[in-house]
């Protein structure tokens, strides 16, 4: 039997699948961009593919990872009309961003008890009366706001004209807010204030101005995603967290900006800046909801993080970040970026700050599958001498840790927990990766199909356009490999908090921010000094002179076991008055 040529197998491959379009890009033509419209288009049929003399630019086996025989190649061709038929099915029926994958994220582990917080919450001695100065007030924690609301020193109304004037002043220069809401402010500030005046206080956020990261819906108001192709999409109901928030009493300042479709702090309209410098940008994808919480505009703000958008931004702008446990907060009626990561946390200027906003924010969402029915609670008066915090040595005697962050470690001895040397994770993480870009790819697909992520107004390398055209190529079985690889993390991380009850360490050391996001962790990040740094100019505007440097805020990360946010916060606030740099403020 004479042996077929493998190349014409491999090219006759090559063209019937969605993968040789990719890997013949460079010979075909892109279709038109049609113009832009509220809603993404539904899903089209793939036009067939015209017959060509280019080659293809990768061999197919580099691609699968695996080298057939010429008779296994034969085979393989010989059926895969009838395979490309089950993939075709799949492309034609509708993918709105709202329709979530069967398979949902569990972070909990098979067999493992996990303890449940009560619902009380406890937080510092009361300030003392309220400042005179305007400026004191506006950067003053959402707990101390909380309480001069709560006794009658200042009405919501005051604050949220305050905070209205501020934004006003200050949002041109930084690029924070995307859409503001006034009118709508004003309207539940005046409820707020009739409220407790009438004794029905609701509690700590009761009257609070908040921002809200522009991924959320909100009836009848602008919900931009930060993206080109919906910065006229008017959404016509509330998301699951605008409700809690309503039902709690805070006051809606405004949509803040954020990176297009949640990554870096490139919008449609600018680039979101750093308070304490504005020639760089305010990292994301969170950005305007930790740029306006540093500079003093809102009370407390509200972010989301797949991979580092609550914490990044916050380490930026030298604010407290808080990332939940995933599944804690319920995400209906929010941009779905990643089905398996998208989690939702408080930006705040203080740790308990973040610990009144996720009280009000935790509990089970019916129409979200990640949602986990858990209850919160935080003490004040936990003893923190009891805890035994974690650390790896490698990090803080690394040479090129910066001051600030390796004299954390002294502070955590100095408010007594017990110090425990630890080693984070080994095993090789890159494959992680592969889940964020297939799901993010999966979930915007018909930007890609349509051309439409040519509007998005960041194209570099790594940005989403490029990154879900590569996605295309990815295996489906490389995608079930990283799941797997992600689980032996997950078992990692347990056996790791078999031992200790928080880990200190640098945000972005050892890989644990990507590692705790795959895993469902919780993190916190707050200030704990300054230090020189280069200033990080924004992706596409600079007048930055290269290695300049200027003084910024300098963070410390922690960890927290599955729902251990209070043993985390604990320690946090502990930490944060022993660092004693939380009212040191930007000057704009």
């Amino acid at each position: 039997m004479a042996k077929s040529d493998p190349s014409l197998n491999r090219r006759k491959f090559i063209m019937a699948t969605g993968a040789g379009v990719s890997l013949i890009a460079a010979g075909c033509k892109k279709q038109p961009i049609p113009p832009p419209k509220m809603e993404i288009p539904p899903p089209v049929e793939s036009p067939p593919i015209a017959e060509t003399s280019a080659r293809p630019t990768h061999d197919v086996e580099d691609l699968l990872e695996f080298e057939y025989t010429d008779e296994e190649w034969s085979q393989f061709i010989s059926n895969w009309e009838e395979q490309l038929e089950n993939i075709r099915g799949v492309r034609t029926f509708s993918h709105p961003n709202t329709l979530a994958p069967a398979q949902v994220f569990d972070p909990r582990l098979p067999g493992v008890e996990y303890g449940s917080e009560n619902t009380s919450l406890s937080v510092a001695a009361n300030p003392s009366a309220i400042p005179k100065n305007k400026e004191d007030i506006a950067f003053a924690p959402a707990t101390h706001l909380a309480h001069w609301i709560k006794t009658q020193q200042i009405t919501s109304l005051e604050l949220t004209e305050l905070y209205l004037e501020r934004i006003q002043k200050y949002n041109t220069k930084l690029q924070c807010f995307i859409t503001v809401t006034p009118e709508l402010a004003r309207k539940q500030a005046a409820q707020a204030d009739a409220e407790i005046k009438s004794g029905m206080y609701r509690g700590p956020v009761h009257g609070l101005p908040y921002g809200l990261k522009d991924l959320f819906n909100t009836k009848d108001i602008s919900t931009t995603w930060g993206a080109a192709p919906f910065k006229d999409k008017v959404a016509t109901s509330d998301a699951h967290i605008v409700t809690k928030l309503r039902d709690a009493g805070a006051v809606l300042l405004g949509k803040s900006s954020c990176g297009a479709l949640a990554y870096g702090d490139i919008w449609f309209g600018g680039v979101t800046r750093n308070p304490w410098d504005v020639r760089e940008g305010s990292s994301g994808s969170s950005a305007g909801s930790a740029s306006a919480t540093a500079a003093g505009l809102v009370a407390f703000s509200i972010g989301t993080e797949t991979q580092g958008s609550i914490i990044s931004p916050s380490v930026r702008c030298g604010v407290t970040g808080l990332r939940p446990t995933f599944g804690r907060v319920g995400r209906t009626g929010g941009l779905t970026l990643c089905w398996s990561l998208d989690k939702i946390g408080a930006i705040c200027r203080s740790v308990e700050d973040t610990a009144i906003v996720l009280q009000a924010i935790n509990g089970h969402d019916q129409q979200d599958p990640g949602s986990i029915p858990t209850q919160f609670g935080y003490d004040n008066d936990m003893v923190i001498s009891e805890l035994k915090v974690g650390y790896d040595p490698q990090f803080f005697n690394n040479p090129n840790t910066p001051t600030a962050i390796k004299m954390a470690l002294d502070s955590a001895r100095e408010i007594g927990v017990q110090l425990k040397e630890v080693t984070l994770p080994q095993t090789d993480r890159r494959g992680l990766q592969i889940q964020l870009q297939v799901e993010a790819a999966a979930a915007f697909e018909e930007l890609t199909k349509t051309n439409r992520d040519d509007e998005l107004r960041w194209q570099v390398d790594r940005a989403w356009p490029n990154s879900w055209r590569q996605a295309r190529l990815i295996p489906a079985t490389a995608y079930i490999q990283a799941d797997r690889l992600r689980r032996l993390f997950m078992q990692d991380m347990h056996q790791l908090f078999e031992e200790v009850d928080v880990i200190i360490g640098g945000n972005f050391a050892g890989g644990m921010l990507q590692i705790t996001n795959f895993t469902g962790h919780p993190q916190l990040t707050l200030r704990c000094g300054f230090q020189d740094r280069e200033i990080k100019a924004s992706y596409e505007e600079t007048s930055v002179v290269e290695g300049e440097k200027s003084n910024f805020p300098a963070s410390i990360g922690l960890w927290g076991p599955l729902f251990g946010e209070s043993k985390l916060l604990a320690v946090g606030r502990a930490l944060e008055e022993q660092f004693n740099v939380r009212s040191m403020r930007p000057s704009l």
